[in-house]
C-alpha cells in the first residue's frame, strides 16, 4: 500500500495511492485520524487497508503533494552512510554521523525546491527515508524493523558552503528537503537493503547505487538512535546518500534555478522537483516613508 499526504481544494488530507489517483482517507477516516501521522500513531494502517479496494476519489492533477509526513516530531539524518560517499569525503569515523532537519525545511513531490539565496553550493543527495510507525526507546536491532511503518524517497538538499564543522545550517533552509511522493508500507519492502537508488539532475544520472551499500543498516540506526531519544510515530530517519554528490565532482556540480532533480528508489517511488531561487524575505523590503 502506498500512502500520500496532499492538499485538495485548499484542504489538507491524506490517502491511498492508486494508478489513477488517490483514495481520500481524510474523507473516510478524517473524523478519527486527521492526518497520516495520526493514522500511524493509532496503529490503524489496517483500517486504511480495508479501503484499498475503493475507487480513487481525486486525480493526481487535482492535488498538491505535501511531504509524506509534513509535521514529524523528529527528522534524524544520517551522514556518510555509503561506502562511496565516505571515500569521496575521506571519512573514517566508524560511528553513525547524525544531524537534524526541521519540519519546515521540507517540501513535497512536484513542489518547488528553494535554492538558498546565500548559497552558491546547493547540492543534491538522494536518500531512503524510513518512517516510524511504532515508537519506543532502547529498541533492539532484532525488533527494529517491526517499528517501521514504511519507506519513501528523500532529496536532502544541502547548502555545502553552510556546512562548516556541523551540518545544521547547511540542511535547514526552507523547502530544501523534498520528501515523497508517497510512503510504501513496510510489508511491501521485506528487505530495505535490496533497493536500487538513483538520482538524476536534468535527466543526467548523477547517483547510482543500492541500499545494500549502506554501512549502518536501518535496524542498526533505529537501535542507535532510540538509545538516546524516544522515537514516536511519524518520526523520519533519512539514511544517507550514495556517492556522486556535486561537491566532489570535478568540476563541482551544484543545483540552480530551473534545474530538475529526481530521486527514484526501487519498489518505492520516483520523486521529482524543480529548483527555484528562494524569494527575497518580506522583512528585507524597505518600507516607503
Amino acid at each position: 500500500m502506498k500512502l500520500a499526504s496532499f492538499v485538495h481544494q485548499g484542504i489538507r488530507s491524506y490517502g491511498i495511492v492508486k494508478a489513477d489517483g488517490v483514495i481520500n482517507l481524510g474523507q473516510h477516516l478524517g473524523d478519527r485520524y486527521g492526518d497520516l501521522k495520526s493514522l500511524l500513531a493509532a496503529n490503524a494502517l489496517n483500517e486504511a487497508q480495508q479501503l484499498d479496494g475503493e475507487t480513487a476519489d481525486i486525480r493526481f492533477d487535482d492535488l498538491q503533494f505535501l511531504p509524506v509526513i509534513d509535521n514529524p516530531a523528529k527528522i534524524l539524518c544520517v551522514g556518510m552512510n555509503y561506502a562511496e560517499k565516505r571515500k569521496e569525503f575521506d571519512q573514517h569515523n566508524p560511528a553513525p554521523t547524525l544531524f537534524v532537519r526541521f519540519a519546515d525545511s521540507q517540501t513535497g513531490h512536484n513542489a518547488p525546491v528553494l535554492k538558498p539565496r546565500h548559497s552558491s553550493e546547493f547540492d543534491y543527495e538522494g536518500e531512503l527515508a524510513v518512517i516510524i510507525g511504532k515508537g519506543g526507546e532502547n529498541i533492539s536491532r532484532e525488533a527494529a524493523l517491526s517499528h517501521v511503518a514504511g519507506y519513501s524517497c528523500y532529496m536532502d538538499g544541502s547548502a555545502r558552503d553552510w556546512q562548516h564543522t556541523w551540518f545544521t545550517a547547511g540542511k535547514n533552509w526552507r523547502q530544501t528537503g523534498a520528501f515523497g511522493p508517497w510512503m510504501t508500507t513496510a510489508d511491501e519492502i521485506p528487505d530495505p537493503h535490496q533497493l536500487a537508488i538513483r538520482t538524476w539532475l536534468n535527466g543526467r544520472m548523477v547517483q547510482d547505487d543500492n541500499t545494500a551499500s549502506m554501512i549502518h543498516k536501518v535496524a542498526e540506526l533505529i537501535e542507535y538512535i532510540s538509545t538516546f531519544t524516544s522515537l514516536t510515530p511519524g518520526d523520519v530517519i533519512i539514511t544517507g546518500s550514495p556517492g556522486g554528490v556535486g561537491k566532489k565532482r570535478n568540476p563541482p556540480l551544484f543545483m540552480k534555478a530551473g534545474d530538475r532533480i529526481e530521486v527514484e528508489i526501487e519498489n518505492i517511488g520516483h520523486l521529482s522537483n524543480v529548483i527555484i531561487d528562494a524569494p527575497e524575505p518580506a522583512h528585507s523590503l524597505t518600507a516607503a516613508h
